[in-house]
């Protein structure tokens, strides 16, 4: 697929998504053959040609300008991430992105001591795609305590975020409202795949997740967009019981980003994280037998 089809496939998405009680069309009480906004409505609340629109939906025009952009993203009422990732895809074949692979993800030496210093707060180190570079000790417990705690290290045997929320039976029972965290997850890689268009990895990691689970697909298709910066998940932890923690990304930018999770000090959350703490440092003791049973 081609980012001037997907620039058609999400102005098209998000204009059908659009009522036309929410931006004041009057409809007159007559009955509508498409579902939201037409074309030519869309057109007249961006101040743009009917005509104009059309080939932009079709990728039949030139990139538009910002200013063009910065319309219709005001007519469709995009946030600021779909703003974004609205210029993103219609910033196509341009030489920036022409030919280019994205490089390499590393874990920095910095990025490493952070996760040290953090301590018993749990935090993953992941990468554009979702792909798990490094963790901490309570990161690993937290999200994967199932999978092996050096997999990080094996790029071969990466564990991918995207691939266990859909796809890992622990993963989905770890969160109480499972659709709310995959959404953002999916609204995540739509921000992605805006900014690496020709990403080969993630076009590959894409397919595989739509051929295997029907909820992806059906997510994708919807060409919602999110970022995924701060939010705020129940959890089912086998070992410590339910919690709730926010998930916040503490660096920003192209490269891998730190994913932290905290809860509120005095909380029952808190002492969940207390007590799954103990528990992995006593699995770590020398001469330890076995892992305490920590659910009541």
């Amino acid at each position: 697929m081609t980012s001037k089809s997907q620039l058609g496939d999400f102005l098209q998405a998000r204009r059908s998504q659009l009522r036309p009680e929410d931006v004041g069309v009057p409809t007159y009480g007559e009955r509508r053959r498409v579902p939201g906004l037409r074309r030519e409505e869309l057109a007249l609340l961006a101040g743009v040609s009917v005509s104009y629109y059309t080939r932009l939906e079709q990728g039949q025009s030139p990139s538009a300008s910002r200013e063009v952009l910065d319309a219709i993203a005001g007519a469709l009422r995009l946030d600021g991430s779909e703003r974004r990732y609205l210029h993103d895809l219609a910033r196509v074949d341009t030489p920036r992105t022409r030919g280019r692979r994205p490089a390499p993800e590393r874990v920095t030496e910095a990025t490493g001591q952070l996760l040290d210093v953090l301590g018993d707060v749990p935090a993953i180190v992941l990468g554009r795609r979702g792909d798990v570079l490094a963790w901490n000790r309570t990161g690993h417990a937290l999200f994967a305590g199932h999978l092996d705690p050096g997999s990080p290290d094996l790029p071969a045997r990466r564990p991918n975020m995207a691939r266990l929320v859909f796809l890992d039976c622990h993963t989905r029972d770890l969160y109480a409202d499972w659709p709310s965290k995959a959404r953002a997850v999916v609204g995540n890689l739509r921000l992605v795949a805006g900014r690496h268009p020709r990403d080969a990895a993630l076009h590959a990691l894409l397919g595989e997740l739509s051929a295997r689970s029907t909820e992806f697909a059906s997510m994708w298709a919807d060409h919602r967009v999110r970022a995924c910066t701060v939010a705020s998940y129940e959890m089912r932890h086998p070992l410590v019981g339910p919690l709730t923690v926010v998930q916040q990304t503490l660096s920003h930018g192209p490269g891998p980003h730190v994913v932290v999770a905290t809860t509120e000090t005095g909380s029952p959350s808190r002492a969940a994280l207390a007590l799954l703490a103990q528990a992995i440092t006593q699995d770590t003791a020398p001469g330890t037998p076995s892992r305490p049973a920590l659910r009541g």
